[in-house]
């Protein structure tokens, strides 16, 4: 079965589900519940990961909906997306980085994303917003990198990724061109068994870099098969990087943090971002970890990494720019720093906050530094 086969067969209805997993009938009611709200799509190949007998199994958790979902809490645009969209479909938040929203179709839709508000694309309006979009960028030459996210940016078929590369490949300033893509987690064989894909982001990596921003968030998913396609990309000359989500029960333990970092490096994919998970709505009920323990966590596990496993940096993705999670301080206040800013007077800037043991996020920042 090839992997556009295998997507077409992805369990999207709780009934279906229930053959695979144990679901008693009243918790099947609920679900579907979910289902209707926040669309349900999980790979065969993703689905043979989870441990049924399991009720705690992290990778269920990451996939199947849940009765958490349904509650009111969170936002759903939690980092200013919508203030930052230029055109539809282009954000252009920090100087350098223009990213494209390419598509809203994921191979399967993860139950902490932050995006589940997107309606979708089809193939035609991708394209047709894409031209307006390479004429914002050519006229911002402070923009150096373009995001081609979504969605999964890699779920566009080869056709548009080529067209993407071939307009973005002719503009002289920007010097990077990444692809955000959850396929090699999710479903490798997109990767693995697709030649022309590799051969054609091969080729255009001749002319300019092109990066794979992945999202790995726990050991299991590092399979003989995600191994694989990693090592097809590095093969073809790709620079493979990961961002991986701090989420409750599933990586929120020093030990867990600790083997999966050790084994991204091991298969030669670059540790990027730990981010705090996002209170969006439907998502801050069941994944969020208070940033106190997060950042013990995070020191916990890079106390036991070596310095290529701990490169990342442990940040959250705020309205007012990415900020890097330093550390705690005395008095019950943590140390942040700007990683990257939207204001200009934000850059590089270090800040403490008071931050209670339960806190989840930062909601206002004071404007005074240490």
């Amino acid at each position: 079965m090839n992997w556009k086969q295998e997507l077409r067969q992805s369990v999207t209805d709780v009934e279906r589900l229930s053959e695979r997993l144990p679901i008693d009938k009243e918790r099947r009611e609920v679900l579907a519940r979910v289902a209707e709200m926040y669309p349900m799509r999980i790979p065969e190949y993703y689905l043979s990961l989870i441990d049924p007998s399991d009720p705690d199994d992290p990778i269920a958790r990451m996939c199947v909906p849940s009765e958490y979902e349904l509650g009111e809490d969170g936002a759903f645009d939690t980092s200013g997306e919508g203030e930052n969209t230029k055109l539809s479909g282009l954000q252009h938040k920090y100087a350098q980085t223009a990213m494209l929203l390419s598509t809203s179709r994921c191979a399967m839709y993860c139950r902490h994303c932050f995006r589940r508000r997107m309606v979708g694309l089809s193939e035609e309006e991708t394209i047709r917003q894409f031209e307006p979009m390479a004429q914002y960028i050519a006229q911002h030459t402070e923009i150096t990198n373009v995001l081609i996210s979504g969605g999964d940016a890699l779920l566009n078929s080869n056709a548009v990724i080529a067209h993407f590369l071939r307009v973005l490949g002719e503009i002289d300033h920007v010097r990077l061109i990444r692809f955000g893509t959850r396929l090699p987690v999710v479903l490798p064989q997109r990767i693995s068994e697709d030649p022309e894909l590799l051969t054609l982001l091969g080729n255009y990596t001749r002319k300019k870099q092109i990066n794979i921003v992945t999202q790995f968030n726990h050991p299991r998913e590092l399979t003989h098969e995600s191994r694989r396609a990693v090592r097809r990309l590095l093969a073809h000359r790709m620079v493979v990087s990961n961002q991986t989500v701090l989420l409750k029960g599933v990586n929120d333990s020093p030990e867990t943090l600790t083997e999966l970092m050790a084994g991204l490096c091991s298969c030669g994919v670059v540790p990027y971002y730990v981010f705090q998970c996002r209170p969006v709505r439907g998502v801050v009920d069941q994944f969020q970890v208070p940033l106190v323990r997060g950042s013990e966590i995070v020191e916990q596990a890079r106390s036991a990494m070596n310095g290529q496993e701990k490169r990342f940096r442990y940040v959250m993705s705020h309205v007012t720019g990415k900020i890097e999670i330093l550390g705690s301080l005395p008095q019950g206040r943590m140390l942040f720093k700007y990683h990257q800013a939207k204001n200009a007077a934000d850059q590089n800037r270090i800040f403490a906050q008071q931050a209670s043991p339960q806190q989840l996020w930062l909601d206002e920042i004071s404007p005074l530094a240490l």
